[in-house]
């Protein structure tokens, strides 16, 4: 049961009864239009009437992301399949199918993009917030390998040469990833410089 029509003696009776009814404790989890606002009889005893209501439960923001992504992938004309795994308070989406390369794009740009509009949309109406996550075929786990990897490399050629190393504009969480790998290495310290959307690590030697 998603809607429900309620009465009440008071607004906010009504509200009380519809919460019941849709088995939830809070407000911000439905949305109601009152229909008939609550009037006294005569005297106060005869013709009066109870406020009448419509309220309808809303949309869990996994099922409001899952709906936005399934029309925007529907939309791209992209043959994609979306399965849907809950850890905690992330949600995951995995993405499997034949034109994964478009949704990934160059460097995950496409994906990222995708996942930052699919949070938008999760949290827009609901009354708690979750984060969703949107992977391709482990592709976020492969590039945070490729990117540990260059950072290693990386650090290994700036002991080597005594020279800084700048790496090419990235997002924060990817900057991140190069911050973390270099975090607790000896003889080397990175830092970020520039500005959005250029912002670039860089990795000098430590003195």
């Amino acid at each position: 049961m998603n809607s429900v029509k309620v009465s009440g003696k008071t607004v906010e009776d009504a509200v009380r009864e519809a919460l019941k009814q849709l088995g939830t404790d809070k407000v911000e989890n439905v949305e109601y239009k009152v229909l008939e606002e609550p009037t006294k009889g005569f005297l106060g005893i005869i013709g009066g009437k109870d406020a009448l209501l419509e309220a309808t439960l809303k949309a869990e923001p996994e099922e409001e992301a899952l709906a936005f992504l399934q029309d925007i992938l529907q939309q791209m004309k992209v043959r994609v399949d979306v399965e849907m795994h809950k850890n905690g308070r992330e949600t995951e989406f995995l993405l499997s199918g034949e034109d994964l390369g478009v949704i990934i794009g160059k460097r995950g740009k496409t994906l990222d993009s995708l996942q930052y509009l699919v949070n938008l949309a999760a949290n827009r109406t609901s009354g708690r917030y979750t984060r969703i996550i949107l992977d391709a075929e482990n592709y976020r786990k492969r590039r945070q390998e490729a990117l540990e990897q260059l950072a290693e490399r990386l650090a290994s050629k700036v002991e080597r040469t005594g020279l800084k190393e700048l790496l090419e504009p990235m997002n924060a969480r990817e900057r991140k990833i190069i911050h973390s790998a270099l975090q607790n290495r000896q003889g080397v310290l990175t830092r970020s410089e520039g500005t959005e959307p250029h912002r670039y690590i860089v990795i000098y030697p430590e003195k």
